[in-house]
């Protein structure tokens, strides 16, 4: 019966030294705060975004999931980039459309020196 007892206290006594060891003691205050892990080159800067820089975006773990910080600045960035490709692509079919108008008022011949993806196939 004392053995028993015995070994009841050393499992208690071994429980309680892991437990205070795996939540840190408890007397040593608050964590300090983590330095945020910031991506270095999250996309290029000196050119515009293609598509393998997208494919190559690579956003660090945080505890539980993405930095929302990064996510945000990705996507505010290609959100940006597509907003301007697609006004750039608006201004150049409307310049094609006056052009082309003109060139069907005067009855000149409109060649295309490329080809539309839609012809292509």
């Amino acid at each position: 019966m004392v053995m028993f007892l015995f070994l009841v206290v050393a499992l208690a006594v071994v429980v309680a030294a892991v437990t205070l060891a795996v939540v840190g003691g408890g007397g040593t205050g608050p964590l300090p705060e983590a330095v945020p892990d910031r991506l270095r080159d999250p996309l290029p800067e000196d050119r515009p975004v293609g598509p393998a820089d997208v494919e190559q975006l690579r956003l660090p773990l945080a505890v539980r999931g993405y930095r929302m910080a990064d996510v945000d600045d990705a996507l505010d960035r290609l959100g940006a980039e597509i907003a301007e490709r697609d006004a750039r692509i608006a201004d150049l079919e409307s310049a094609l459309e006056t052009a082309l108008a003109g060139a069907r008022d005067t009855g000149a011949r409109v060649h295309l020196t490329k080809p539309r993806p839609e012809d292509e196939q």
